[in-house]
């Protein structure tokens, strides 16, 4: 290239770097300064007048002779290293504090006698504690929703024993099946706030909950579980808490009905959940060896149970099927794409 051109060409850049929009530093191998951007020099308070042939180190007050920096740059300018993404914070005398992000590059431009490094630098400063803030408001917020997860499983341990309390001190047969019968949908959720305290991201893992939710109810409703087992068989399945809440309420009704009506007397037996997806499709089932359907049960009226089932799939978008388990009864609860509730009349069977 002549001479001519040459100079040219250094103007040029010389000229790109003084009017970038970005902050720029044009260095030489020995972290001297051969240009720096207006915009570098007006967001960092420093005089454009003579800032060529200044070194780095006696850039301002000195505030940018950070020893690591100038390692760094040393070796980026001999070609051993990269700056990339260095955050620094320049202090400087009777001024705010900033955090710095540089990057330096070595340019190679066919004149290895002839060191060039640019230096881009940008103020970090506003982010860095807008991220601060936001972890702190994240760290506040997770100290509240643990605060309001006690208070809540707090509340409903106190409104179950009270439930329970109160159904041993009427004298009513029916009112006291009806407290028991609220007392185990209380805990219903009870085992489900403490599924959703154990989650972090808000899913809820069914094998346990389900697990927990039955142990619950067993352990308030079966008197010798020698003679009535409760078994839960669960997959894998993962979902969101409030399909979570109808499938654990569905549940909750589902073995209440079978552990009042299904084994009378002394009758023994056992009662099996069921749960198994596949992709967006689900099947929820509830099955005894009991008596069985009674023959008048088509037709009946529903009660609290039956209405809380049909609402709950119909929120759910699933169907409701009822069949004869010879010996027993099945409840099977199905989710597909493409679902619609069935207002079937076998549905009314009285639960």
């Amino acid at each position: 290239m002549a001479p001519h051109s040459t100079d040219v060409a250094r103007n040029l850049a010389l000229a790109v770097i003084a009017s970038s929009t970005a902050p720029l530093l044009l260095l030489d191998g020995d972290l001297t300064l051969v240009a720096a951007s207006k915009s570098f020099c007006r967001s960092f308070q420093v005089d454009p007048a003579g800032i060529a042939g200044r070194a780095l180190h006696e850039l301002g007050s000195g505030e940018w002779a950070v020893p690591q920096l100038m390692a760094l740059l040393k070796a980026t300018a001999a070609g051993y290293a990269e700056v990339d993404g260095y955050e620094i914070d320049l202090n400087r005398a009777g001024r705010e504090g900033r955090r710095l992000v540089l990057n330096a590059k070595k340019l190679d431009y066919g004149s290895p006698d002839d060191i060039r490094l640019l230096v881009s630098v940008s103020d970090v400063t506003e982010a860095r504690i807008a991220e601060k803030l936001k972890d702190e408001m994240l760290k506040e917020k997770a100290v509240l929703l643990q605060e309001l997860q006690h208070r809540v499983a707090n509340s409903l341990q106190i409104i179950a024993s009270v439930l329970l309390q109160s159904a041993r001190k009427v004298q009513s047969d029916e009112t006291r099946s009806h407290l028991h019968d609220a007392h185990q949908r209380v805990m219903s959720v009870a085992a489900l706030q403490q599924q959703l305290a154990a989650s972090k991201v808000g899913d809820v893992e069914l094998r346990p909950y389900f697990i927990a939710l039955c142990a619950s109810i067993g352990a308030s409703m079966i008197r010798d579980h020698a003679q009535l087992a409760l078994d839960v068989n669960v997959d894998d399945s993962v979902t969101k808490a409030d399909v979570s809440v109808s499938l654990g309420l569905i549940v909750t009704e589902l073995v209440i009905n079978a552990l009042k009506h299904a084994f009378p007397g002394d009758r023994g037996g056992k009662i099996k959940v069921d749960y198994q997806s596949h992709g967006p499709n689900w099947v929820l089932s509830v099955t005894d060896n009991g008596i069985g359907m009674p023959a008048d049960a088509v037709g009946a009226k529903p009660g609290l149970g039956t209405n809380i089932v049909q609402a709950l799939t119909a929120q759910l978008q699933a169907t409701v099927q009822i069949a004869d388990a010879k010996p027993g009864t099945a409840v099977t609860v199905a989710h597909t794409q493409i679902s619609a509730v069935r207002n079937s009349a076998t549905a009314d069977r009285a639960l």
